[in-house]
């Protein structure tokens, strides 16, 4: 049976992959102009990044009902459902460009937003009919899908962002048409149909929720996981407007966002063995430092090779501290609480995410009076975030071997 179930779910990883590598692309391209695009139609410069912001929004208020409706239609309806709207936020964010309206970009930004969180589900779609034994091979799998889409989407951009009179209406353009034609690999996926009865199987949760967020370990994992991926979001989503401040031109942009998001994944394939070998508190705290050296590689210059280190270290290090939290809090909780503090969980990190992204016009184009001076801004708020990661996880470790 077992040889029959990894046959099928090769069969998924491959168009899940393919769909990873292919419909994904389209993110590293959206977060590329979102910020430059969002700046030529907003009428005040510290909205630029905002279109990045109704994304991630538009992901976190997405999550708690597509999530429900896939169990009850299936995946694959919801992943048609999530390229769909990836085509159509695409669609509308082009008729914004091209009619000047900056409300309208934000609100195909939204759309875009629910294409991205159904990508989110694409490797857990992945296990579906594999054998224990294939899960993580499967997973890992998917996660290459996502390198490639990183040297897919902005080599692509570079292509078509001024192929028209409009700057960025040949982005948005290509990305319809990502997503029309991405969506037919999900017609090759064998997934089992949804269990009307699975939802009947839950157990309640064993402690409330006052109870679950007095435990030190779920804390310190959402505190953590809420300080790397905003603070990565806060810097990723500034640098294309910093990059091209400085003068070096859109296109180099692009190669620093690809070379950010390959550092967010490529460690994937290892992270775990070193989480097993040293443990989860040195491999987030081995995070947090990395995160903080980027910020001091940031500060130190506007030149490129300062832009390409510090995007890089930035990657590595919401990885290690991200995928720590996220095995930190999975150890913390029983089987019967998993939707209760998965859902806590998701709430406050994509919450804080989007409000970093908010935070990151304001602080790059209305801070100081140059592009140097917002950028400086973006890494020096890393600071205070970093201090309450870095003093939870002491406060973790001086807590009793049996707390830990």
């Amino acid at each position: 049976m077992h040889t029959v179930n990894d046959k099928i779910a090769r069969r998924n990883v491959f168009f899940l992959v393919a769909a990873q590598a292919l419909l994904g692309a389209q993110m590293p391209m959206i977060f590329v102009v979102g910020g430059l695009a969002g700046g030529m139609l907003a009428s005040n410069a510290c909205f630029a990044t905002l279109p990045i912001s109704l994304i991630v929004f538009g992901s976190m208020t997405t999550a708690p009902w597509l999530s429900p409706l896939m169990q009850k239609r299936g995946r694959k309806f919801g992943f048609f459902l999530g390229a769909l709207a990836g085509a159509c936020g695409a669609g509308l964010a082009a008729f914004a460009l091209y009619i000047g309206s900056f409300p309208l970009m934000l609100v195909g930004s939204y759309f875009t937003g629910i294409y991205m969180s159904a990508q989110g589900f694409y490797r857990f779609a992945a296990t579906d009919v594999a054998s224990a034994d294939y899960q993580p091979k499967a997973i890992s799998y998917v996660m290459a899908g996502g390198l490639l889409s990183a040297l897919i989407g902005p080599q692509l951009n570079k292509e078509v962002q001024m192929a028209f009179v409009v700057p960025f209406l040949g982005t948005y353009l290509t990305i319809i048409a990502i997503n029309l034609v991405g969506m037919l690999l999900f017609l090759g996926l064998r997934l089992p149909k949804p269990d009307a009865n699975a939802a009947a199987t839950n157990t309640m949760p064993a402690r409330s929720k006052r109870d679950l967020l007095r435990d030190p370990k779920i804390i310190v994992a959402m505190i953590v996981g809420m300080v790397s991926y905003a603070l990565m979001n806060l810097v990723m989503t500034s640098t294309p407007l910093a990059v091209v401040g400085c003068g070096f031109g859109e296109d180099l942009a692009n190669d620093i966002v690809s070379a950010h998001v390959l550092a967010m994944y490529v460690p994937s394939f290892f992270t775990g063995h070193l989480i097993a070998r040293f443990g989860t508190t040195k491999i987030m705290s081995a995070g947090l430092a990395i995160l903080a050296s980027a910020g001091c590689v940031a500060l130190m210059g506007v030149e490129l090779i300062n832009f390409f280190v510090a995007l890089i270290l930035l990657g590595i290090g919401w990885n290690f501290g991200f995928i720590g939290a996220t095995t930190l809090l999975a150890s913390a909780h029983q089987p019967g609480e998993r939707g209760v503090v998965q859902g806590l969980n998701d709430m406050i990190v994509f919450g804080c995410v989007t409000m970093a992204s908010l935070a990151s016009g304001g602080l790059m184009n209305c801070s100081g009076g140059s592009a140097v001076d917002g950028w400086s801004a973006v890494n020096l708020a890393m600071t205070p975030f970093l201090a309450l990661a870095g003093g939870a996880l002491i406060w973790l470790v001086m807590k009793p071997r049996s707390v830990r």
